[in-house]
């Protein structure tokens, strides 16, 4: 029976590590597409082509919101971490959402400022959250749990 209880907990150890990669590489994803959405509005103003460039990296953007907010779902209920990623991914949808609708609707007086206010609360998520370690490392790859040691009859400490 400890067998099966060491592999399941190993399991959701591997999950965790997994789901917060995913939940670290959604931000620099967002991170990355509020910088072009930075770049391509400077195209905006000055070629022809901006405005294309700008519509559709918008579209990755939002998408990228959307798939951090999944990424965070994912790193708190299975995976078994914070619920405060949700929160701030949540967040971050909202203000891409309010992004949308400035930008489409031409206001370019709030529309400029929130995207600056975006891409520095992105960057400041991203530096704040820990990097993905390997489970092993953390976990030790030759430690046994001490209940598969208590079952057989062994001491945790010297002998």
């Amino acid at each position: 029976m400890a067998i099966g209880t060491t592999a399941g907990t190993t399991g959701t150890a591997e999950t965790g590590a997994r789901t917060r990669a995913f939940l670290r590489v959604s931000v620099v994803l967002q991170t990355v597409a509020v910088l072009f959405q930075a770049a391509t509005a400077g195209l905006l103003l000055s070629t022809s082509y901006g405005e294309t460039l700008h519509g559709v990296g918008a579209r990755v953007m939002y998408g990228a919101s959307m798939l951090y907010l999944l990424a965070a779902v994912l790193a708190w209920r299975p995976g078994g971490g914070s619920p405060r990623p949700v929160l701030y991914a949540s967040g971050f949808l909202v203000l891409a959402s309010a992004q949308v609708v400035l930008g489409i609707a031409h206001v370019p007086s709030v529309h400029v400022p929130l995207g600056v206010v975006i891409f520095g609360l992105s960057v400041a998520v991203l530096v704040r959250m820990p990097a993905a370690r390997s489970v092993r490392r953390t976990a030790g790859a030759g430690a046994r749990p001490a209940s598969a040691r208590s079952e057989r009859g062994e001491r945790g400490g010297a002998v």
